[in-house]
């Protein structure tokens, strides 16, 4: 039996590692992560490489379930429909695909794309608009043809608004205008923003988690003691030694998994509940409602650019989509920083940011391409992940990718992650969209929160986002300007609270006096300022493509 030594780990890379080390020693406020087994540019061997790219795999399945769950039932399809694993895996696969790019083309950090919650925000808007209303009389429509044109209309509309709002972000990142950018879109305005993402999907969260009650607290329950109680818990893992000592490696498997293992117990709960028959036949609770995605999903599936058909496009929806790319971007932007940091790499210089929002857009213009129903983005959790493992080699990510593009191809995969119990899938809203509002809080460290100025932006950002959105909700039809174009853009646009938040700070931040310590702009960071493309001692080689990067260098 294979064994994985921390000390084989360890001896190969001691070398390089306190080189690296040494030379980023001078700026502590860009230190990496201590006593990590291997760096970005290391190289671990096959077999390490796998395991690990398939925890970061499982680390992001978790969130790749909320599209077709949230956006399922809005694009008219049926519970049990198998498009719904056909959809999990056309996003598996694009994000698959899109992570190898960012790793390798883009800015080569060992980052994992995937599904943007901001996306399916604004789709959400869409769809709810009355000319996307499901039919009256769906549930008497048997005819297998028609089923899927009446849903396949809704989500080509999300494609077209996501391919033509993405090559805003193209356009950011080829034409490096980041930085210019960044002065005017601040903290103020993306923290009410990424907060309104976590919020407005708390409706979406109560509606599963009235399926049964009891079961969505219990998934709350496991994994808040999962994720906070036993954080700091580590198991042994079977046919593993540390030479050191002799004994078996632990692993902090509650701090690496805690919404899987949550998920995965209370789904064991459900199973044995149903096969006992305390639940009864039709309770949302039970493991085998969805059964039938399973059985009718082809075991083998290659997903393939316009498979629902050839997107529509309407100017409402692509402004409104705008919101949701430029608050991915913007996220991303912070993810760099804090990937470059973990993994041991110097700070990311300007020409790689540029080409990994240039990257990060090509991925969006193809996951409109295929069909995803969201746009892709860097995923904070695998960043975390890595700090856990300890290893941040940009091999392991490009592993993680091949990995989601296989599983992509196995269709039944998919339709194992559609027949999680609703309930289940509540509760684990309930934690997962809390955390994402808290994000968006976090945006404001920087920001003097002992301002009364910047009280009053964040708090009527907030408030004003959320009491417009849920009034356009209750009232759809309110807007009437006399042109049918200009009330499908006011009406999609003010139903995103993400919009109406981002625009409010962005307008009062940009425009209420203020200092830029006072605003959280005072320059902290090395890799914000010039200064760093000349700096001797930052070569910025983890960045670097072969051959071209000194002409494409910005």
């Amino acid at each position: 039996m294979m064994e994985i030594s921390l000390d084989e780990i360890e001896s190969s890379n001691f070398e390089k590692k306190s080189a690296l080390s040494r030379k980023l020693s001078t700026k502590s406020e860009v230190m990496p992560l201590k006593d990590l087994y291997y760096e970005i540019d290391d190289k671990p061997p096959w077999y390490l490489s796998l395991l690990l790219g398939f925890q970061h795999y499982i680390t992001m399945a978790g969130s790749t379930v909320a599209t077709p769950v949230i956006l399922g039932p809005l694009l008219c399809m049926a519970p049990d429909d198998p498009n719904k694993a056909n959809l999990i895996s056309t996003i598996m696969f694009v994000s698959g695909a899109a992570t190898l790019l960012q790793s390798t083309f883009g800015t080569r950090l060992p980052i994992i794309q995937g599904g943007s919650f901001s996306f399916i925000v604004v789709a959400i808007a869409i769809l709810s608009q009355p000319e996307f209303k499901c039919p009256t009389n769906l549930d008497k429509i048997t005819d297998e043809k028609e089923r899927e044109e009446i849903w396949q209309i809704r989500i080509r509309e999300i494609q077209g608004a996501i391919i033509v709002a993405s090559l805003l972000e193209v356009f950011i990142g080829l034409f490096g205008i980041v930085g210019k950018i960044l002065k005017y879109i601040t903290p103020m305005a993306v923290a009410p923003a990424i907060t309104m993402i976590g919020l407005s999907l708390f409706k979406k969260s109560a509606e599963y988690s009235s399926r049964n009650w009891y079961i969505a607290i219990l998934t709350i329950l496991l994994i808040v003691v999962f994720s906070q109680y036993c954080m700091n818990v580590k198991l042994p893992i079977p046919f593993t030694k540390d030479l050191t000592t002799g004994k078996l490696i632990r692993y902090p498997v509650f701090q690496v998994f805690p919404v899987l293992l949550g998920m995965g117990v209370a789904w064991l709960i459900c199973y044995i509940m149903t096969v006992t028959n305390v639940f009864e036949p039709g309770n949302r609770s039970r493991t085998d409602v969805n059964l039938k995605i399973i059985s009718n999903t082809l075991w083998f599936r290659f997903p393939y650019p316009f498979q629902w058909g050839i997107p529509t496009v309407s100017l409402g929806a692509v402004l409104g989509m705008m919101a949701g790319v430029i608050a991915g971007t913007v996220e991303s932007i912070g993810d760099y920083n804090a990937c470059a940091r973990i993994s041991g790499a110097e700070p990311p210089p300007v020409h790689a940011i540029n080409r990994g929002i240039f990257i990060e857009g090509i991925g969006c213009v193809v996951s409109g391409m295929f069909g995803t129903g969201t746009g892709t983005t860097s995923l904070s959790q695998n960043i975390g992940a890595i700090g856990i493992s300890k290893v941040g080699s940009r091999r392991v990510i490009q592993a993680s990718g091949l990995i989601m593009i296989v599983f992509a191809l196995i269709g039944k995969v998919g339709a194992v992650f559609v027949s999680i119990p609703e309930p289940i899938i509540g509760g684990t809203f309930c934690v997962v969209f809390a955390t994402v509002a808290a994000v968006g809080l976090s945006n404001l460290q920087q920001v003097d929160l002992n301002s009364s100025r910047n009280i009053f932006v964040i708090g009527f950002s907030i408030f004003f986002g959320l009491t417009i959105s849920q009034w356009m909700e209750a009232n759809s039809g309110i807007i009437n300007t006399g042109s049918e174009t200009l009330d499908q853009i006011f009406t999609i646009l003010l139903k995103t609270g993400m919009f109406v938040s981002f625009f409010l700070g962005f307008v009062l931040d940009n425009t209420i006096p203020g200092t830029l310590v006072e605003r959280g702009l005072a320059p902290t960071t090395p890799q914000s300022t010039d200064d760093q493309e000349n700096d001797p001692e930052n070569d910025g080689k983890s960045y670097k493509l072969p051959f071209v990067t000194d002409f494409i260098k910005r």
